[in-house]
């Protein structure tokens, strides 16, 4: 398996759809009630059959540099899924998703998972902005923004189409200077 380790509790992985794939769905399948409000794929993902494509499609995307997904591996048991969604070269931008299993919820998990894809983003991509997307209502996605030191740069009209009907989004920005600065703040 191919990890990139965060600290001690926290690593993310390539996933290997054959291997990963009923684990994964499991927890989307006991997280489905929470997921389901903010991700709209969850409906149609019903089967581990389902996950096994999904992860196999991403390692696709990954190979050919449009992509890169990873799971999130807490104390080595998966715990959700952190993705860069897509990589834009006219701006040198990458946007990240992500989603945790609610028994993972509360332990600082998506926030240090968050710092490691900066990490990778700013260091080894060598991006210049990442954004996160969040409907302005997602309290969780927006809280993981604000503490990973993103800058919320505005909300977008009905940016969201969810089960419920549109939703206003809020974009959260992270540039490479002031990754330097975070990084650079922080205590060693």
């Amino acid at each position: 398996m191919f990890t990139y380790q965060i600290d001690d509790e926290v690593s993310l992985a390539l996933p290997r759809p054959k291997i990963d794939a009923e684990a994964i769905f499991q927890l989307i399948d006991e997280s489905r009630n929470e997921l389901v409000t903010w991700l709209p794929w969850v409906t149609g993902t019903t089967a581990v059959a389902d996950e096994e494509k999904f992860l196999a499609n991403d390692l696709e995307k990954f190979g050919t540099s449009t992509s890169m997904t990873t799971i999130i591996l807490y104390k080595n048991h998966p715990a959700g899924m952190i993705s860069f969604n897509r990589f834009r070269e006219m701006d040198q931008s990458a946007e990240i998703g992500y989603w945790l299993g609610t028994r993972f919820i509360g332990k600082g998990i998506m926030h240090r998972a968050v710092v490691g894809m900066c990490q990778i983003g700013f260091n080894d991509y060598k991006v210049n902005k990442i954004e996160i997307h969040a409907a302005v209502d997602n309290a969780r996605s927006n809280h993981v923004a604000q503490k990973a030191g993103f800058h919320l740069d505005g909300t977008i009209r009905a940016d969201k189409l969810l089960s419920d009907g549109f939703h206003d989004g809020n974009i959260w920005t992270m540039l490479k200077d002031d990754w330097e600065i975070v990084v650079n703040i922080k205590p060693q």
